[in-house]
Order: structure tokens, then C-alpha cells, then sequence
């Protein structure tokens, strides 16, 4: 165990990097995760994160290829992330009956030309670390990407709390009022983008997706505000972390697949949790009469 907690928290251990990009994301993972889930756009941002895959490709083709440095797989994957949410936001807001033709073909067209882009240069990145991620990869240069894709993303998203939460809840109220709710739903759709990227290295582009909702699904049981279930989020994603990356060391297992894994574990405890007092309240030996129904999130 003091091996362990000597490669979490020392600087150069092993687990130090991840750990602090997993800490600065889970931040944003509170806030933003929160969004998508009470706006139901899950399927919008799987598709970005899995179109990121093409950023990442083109980033390491170039780096080989054409000698461009500067260009790290976390800023390619950041720049396809942006080109993936303006496509589907811009097509959802002006052709809505395109929009699941239109997510469909983003999220496969990314994910193909991102396997080409690896595959034209051989033994330089595994696809396999870009999909399920790769604790190795994660470099101090790009904790400085990642911190301040992190620290712009949550600003935006608490300095505008209220903007959107009308926008989440009540889009034609929000328009009613005066707000330019379409501009608001795509700036959403990139923030969840920068959220992507801010953690595709630890849990990967194909299970990142879980980790933005899970930990907002789980705190949304028992939230009565959304901006109690931004923190109450934020807490069980950085505790989901820490657990999946002390585990993944000691169990000598992938560290994305156990983050994931104890999310989901937690999530399941959590709902079967959230429903003992219904099943009490049927029972009419133990309590009279049902608890009344938790009002839904408020600001």
C-alpha cells in the first residue's frame, strides 16, 4: 500500500499525472456531465468523443510524417472534438430530422479516418490506447493542455449556471425570455467536447462517454438542485479515479476499464439504494403510506 500511495502522490510516481488530470477533470466532468445528462444529449457527446479518434490519427500522422511537433494527439483530438460539436449542433438546430443521420455519420467517418491516420504510420501509437486509454501517455506538457481546457470549460459553465439551466430544462421559455438558446446549446455541445478530451488519455475516447454521465446519473438520484449534483458528481468522479487508478495499479489491470467499472458499480448501488424506501412503502407492515416523490432539480 505504501508503494502505492508513494506512485499516486509523489511527483514521478507513475500514477501522479493521471492522477492530477483526473482530479482537474473530474471538475469539469461535475459541471458539464450535469448538463448533458439533465438536457438528455448523451448520444451528442458519445459521438464527439468518438470522432475525436480522427484528431488523434491526423496529429500522430503529422507528427511522423511532416515533422509538426507542436502538434500533440491532445490538440488534434481537441480540434476534431470542436469541428465534431459545431457539425452536429449546427445540423440538429437547422435540419433536426437529420440530426441522428447526421451524428451517426460524424461518429463513424471520425472513428475510420482516425484508424487510417494510425494505420499509415505503423508502430508509432496503438489504436488500443487511444480507445481504451493509456496512463503512460499522459505528459506534463499535457497537463498544461489539459489544465487549461479544464479551467476554461468550468468557468463557462459556472459563470453561466443560469443561462444554462434555462436552456437544459426549458429551451421555450429560455427563447421567450430573450436568450439566444441556440447559441447556448451549441456552446453546451463544445464544452462537453473540451470535457472529452480533457480525460480521453486515462479512460479512452470509447469509454469517456460513461464517465461524464455516470457520475451525474448516480448524484441525480438524491440531488434536489442541479448544482448540488455538479458537486456531488465531481466528488464520486475524482473518488472514481482515484479507486480505478489504485486498483488498475495493484490488480496489474487497464486503469480506463476500472474507472469505468467502479462508476458503474457505484451507479448500481446507488439506484438500488434510491428505490429501499419505495419497496418499503408498499410493504404496509413497516410504513402507512409512500414518501412523497423528490421534486426534480431546481436552480
Amino acid at each position: 500500500m505504501g508503494d502505492v500511495v508513494r506512485q499516486l502522490l509523489l511527483p514521478g510516481g507513475i500514477l501522479f499525472l493521471p492522477f492530477v488530470v483526473g482530479l482537474m477533470g473530474s471538475l469539469t466532468f461535475g459541471v458539464v456531465g450535469s448538463y448533458v445528462t439533465v438536457r438528455r444529449i448523451t448520444y451528442v457527446a458519445a459521438a464527439i468523443s468518438h470522432s475525436v479518434l480522427a484528431g488523434v490519427g491526423f496529429a500522430v500522422f503529422a507528427r511522423h510524417h511532416w515533422g509538426l511537433e507542436w502538434l500533440s494527439p491532445v490538440l488534434g483530438a481537441f480540434l476534431a472534438a470542436v469541428v465534431a460539436a459545431l457539425i452536429i449542433g449546427q445540423v440538429t438546430l437547422e435540419a433536426e430530422h437529420l440530426g441522428d443521420s447526421v451524428i451517426s455519420a460524424v461518429m463513424v467517418i471520425g472513428m475510420a479516418s482516425g484508424v487510417l491516420f494510425l494505420a499509415r504510420t505503423p508502430g508509432y501509437y496503438s489504436p488500443m490506447s487511444a480507445l481504451f486509454g493509456d496512463i503512460l501517455l499522459v505528459s506534463r506538457r499535457d497537463l498544461w493542455v489539459i489544465g487549461g481546457i479544464n479551467g476554461a470549460t468550468l468557468l463557462a459553465g459556472v459563470l453561466y449556471y443560469r443561462k444554462f439551466l434555462a436552456v437544459c430544462f426549458d429551451e421555450e421559455y429560455a427563447r421567450l425570455r430573450g436568450l439566444p438558446a441556440n447559441l447556448y446549446f451549441l456552446s453546451l455541445l463544445l464544452l462537453a467536447a473540451f470535457t472529452v478530451v480533457a480525460m480521453m488519455q486515462i479512460v479512452g475516447i470509447v469509454m469517456v462517454i460513461a464517465l461524464l454521465t455516470l457520475p451525474a446519473m448516480t448524484a441525480l438520484l438524491f440531488a434536489r438542485r442541479l448544482w448540488h449534483c455538479m458537486v456531488a458528481s465531481a466528488c464520486l468522479c475524482a473518488g472514481c479515479v482515484t479507486g480505478g487508478l489504485v486498483l488498475s495499479y495493484c490488480l496489474d489491470l487497464p486503469s480506463g476499464p476500472v474507472i469505468v467499472v467502479l462508476a458503474g458499480m457505484v451507479y448500481l448501488v446507488a439506484a438500488l439504494a434510491s428505490r429501499l424506501p419505495l419497496r418499503r412503502a408498499r410493504n404496509p407492515g413497516r410504513i402507512a403510506a409512500m414518501p412523497p416523490a423528490d421534486p426534480p432539480p431546481q436552480a
